[in-house]
């Protein structure tokens, strides 16, 4: 059973809410208690932001206000809120009565409490200025973006990176409205993970531009982003489009030109999109993931711009997220497999019903191969657990295991029982947070039915809380990449490499090949895979991430000048962290390049994949 907060149990008294929608339940239960927030939501909560914000990008600041509604408790005097290293100038009520307002000891990682002695207001105003370095934001000068002339600033917000440029309660149990005003400089464009209210803007101080946004539906906080740039734009279809810099426009439409498929092949599995539009932001390289799922306008990597379409699961992906983690999200990180465990799998359905069952088989038998590396590599048992330490799973355990315990899950019920289930299960929890345990009691309530044989068959408990992997796991295999296999084994016998067709392969056909190589090769043989297949000069950064793993692994310096063009010009986590990993494991031969290269292409990554490689680097 879930413990739901509601404003009537606990006779709250709230301000009148600017969002559409009512506030969304607060879980209570001692697993749904987020250790990354410093809010008490039991007390007092934050139901919607409004945002009136300025992006100066000569200082590589946000400022202005954030306008908060509270729902508190009856007798509740204080909130306390996320704030990450804000500069806070004062702190009203909605009259504009100063508002008594502590700042507690802060945490390199969380950030530190900030306590506002609300008194009867149940509308606050914060005037504030973000950090310089304010985790969530990057600012981009014109020499990092592809048209060269004009400047950058994107925002990242998942996990608990949003409190450093919105003082709220940065927890995605407790799910917000929120609305925006942001004036940027003439020239530059500002989108948000919103209902986009005055597209071409209205003229502002000082020659600027402001734009309005407004997102009526609660969604958790690390869900409001933002990207300031010279932006254009082009529909997909008609509700769909793909945002990006002029130069790129072209390419990206094409790449991306099914987007309008994949959302009616979503809405036909599991239920209407209830977010109006859904449109794509293709950012610069320096983005650290493949995508970013916020509401309304997924962001995406460039890397995903391959030319042949072989990489669109991003967006199936984040697509699908609308369902799984927009929708109806983790309330703490501690369990978010149950958004990107559940997002991979409905990923799998869109792309079978796009592009067709072997395409799907081929990106489903690479995770499978993920799965098998996390599970050997993740340094404790707990690491390969789906619930557990926030922010805890090893590489992309919570993605692949829990993927895979959803397939494990339809094989055993059939497709379309298991069908039928998700989609009343994503209505049910719509607009809610939810955690491990609460998804098992739906699935033993509406789905298993007090089936004892089926519940033995499932394994639920062991799939959820244990280590590893369990022995029902389903692994679907591709015929695709079987014949791959095959040219992989007849290259490791000896076969020429340019004996090896490749011309027609996929960015996943070469993953499956390169990464199934031995580690170990001469460099006669290596000069030769050059040479045959142009893997040093590859256009595609998963090919060439792959590539330079095992040029590193043979201490390949022909190679060097590719690996340092390959690290100071992309910025997605999953194509460099392996490769300073490598570097990295090369000791006294990597580790000095590593070093060297980093402190040349730091200034071009978001502070994200920064901490993330000084951790590798141990600097």
């Amino acid at each position: 059973m879930r413990a739901l907060l509601s404003f009537s149990v606990l006779a709250l008294v709230a301000a009148p809410v600017v969002a559409a929608d009512p506030p969304s339940p607060i879980l209570t239960t001692p697993e749904a208690k987020d250790v990354l927030t410093y809010a008490d939501p039991k007390v007092a909560r934050v139901t919607h932001v409004d945002l009136d914000l300025t992006a100066d990008f000569a200082r590589h600041v946000m400022t202005g206000t954030a306008t908060l509604d509270i729902l508190a408790a009856k007798g509740a005097k204080q909130i306390i809120l996320d704030d990450k290293k804000l500069d806070i100038a004062n702190i009203t009520d909605a009259a504009g009565n100063a508002l008594k307002w502590s700042v507690g000891p802060a945490d390199d990682y969380k950030g530190a409490p900030l306590a506002v002695q609300i008194g009867d207001a149940r509308r606050i105003v914060i005037h504030y200025t973000s950090s310089p370095d304010a985790s969530a934001l990057q600012w981009l000068p014109p020499e990092l973006t592809a048209g060269k002339t004009r400047p950058y600033l994107f925002s990242q917000g998942e996990s608990i990176n949003n409190r450093s440029w919105i003082p709220t309660q940065d927890s995605p149990g407790i799910r917000q409205s929120w609305s925006a005003k942001i004036t940027v400089p003439a020239g530059l464009t500002a989108v948000m993970s919103a209902e986009r209210l005055t597209p071409n803007g209205e003229p502002a101080a000082n020659g600027q531009h402001s734009y309005r946004f407004r997102m009526d539906h609660n969604v958790p906080p690390y869900l409001i982003a933002l990207a300031v740039g010279d932006l254009a734009f082009r529909p997909l279809g008609t509700r769909t489009g793909v945002y990006t810099e002029p130069a790129m426009l072209d390419k990206a439409a094409k790449e991306l030109s099914d987007t309008e498929k994949m959302v009616a092949a979503a809405e036909k599995l599991y239920g209407p999109y209830r977010w109006g539009r859904y449109d794509i932001l293709v950012l610069p390289p320096s983005f650290p993931f493949g995508g970013m799922e916020n509401p309304t306008l997924t962001f995406a990597t460039p890397t995903i711009i391959t030319g042949d379409k072989s990489n669109v699961d991003v967006i199936a992906h984040e697509l699908a997220h609308s369902w799984s983690g927009n929708l109806v999200t983790n309330a703490t990180w501690a369990d978010s497999w149950l958004n990107e465990g559940f997002t991979v799998y409905f990923e799998k359905r869109i792309d079978e019903a796009v592009y067709g069952k072997e395409r799907a088989e081929t990106l489903a038998d690479l995770s499978w191969d993920d799965l098998q590396r996390d599970l050997k590599e993740a340094p404790t048992p707990g690491a390969t657990r789906l619930h557990g330490d926030p922010e805890g799973a090893y590489g992309e355990m919570d993605y692949n295991k829990g993927s895979t315990f959803l397939r494990t899950i339809e094989q055993a019920v059939g497709r379309p029982r298991w069908d039928a289930y998700l989609r009343s299960y994503f209505d049910r929890h719509a607009f809610q947070p939810q955690t491990t345990a609460g998804f098992l009691a739906d699935l033993r309530k509406n789905l298993i039915r007090g089936d004892t044989a089926l519940e033995a068959k499932l394994q639920l408990d062991k799939w959820a809380y244990q280590p590893g992997l369990p022995g029902n796991a389903v692994h679907i295999t591709s015929a695709t990449l079987t014949r791959i296999d095959e040219d992989r084994k007849r290259f490791d016998m000896g076969a020429a490499a340019s004996s090896i067709e490749t011309k027609r392969w996929s960015t996943q056909e070469w993953l499956r090949f390169l990464n199934g190589l031995p580690r170990q090769q001469t460099a006669e043989r290596l000069v030769e895979m050059d040479k045959a297949w142009g893997l040093s000069t590859s256009p595609n950064a998963y090919i060439r991430c792959a590539w330079l793993q095992i040029a590193i692994a043979n201490h390949f310096e022909p190679a060097l000048p590719s690996l340092e063009d390959h690290l100071t010009h992309v910025g997605r986590m999953l194509l460099i962290v392996p490769v300073y990993k490598a570097l990295r494991e090369q000791g006294d031969w990597g580790l000095p390049i590593a070093r060297r290269i980093y402190a040349k292409a730091k200034p071009g990554y978001h502070p994200v994949a920064q901490a993330a490689i000084e951790k590798v680097l141990g600097s």
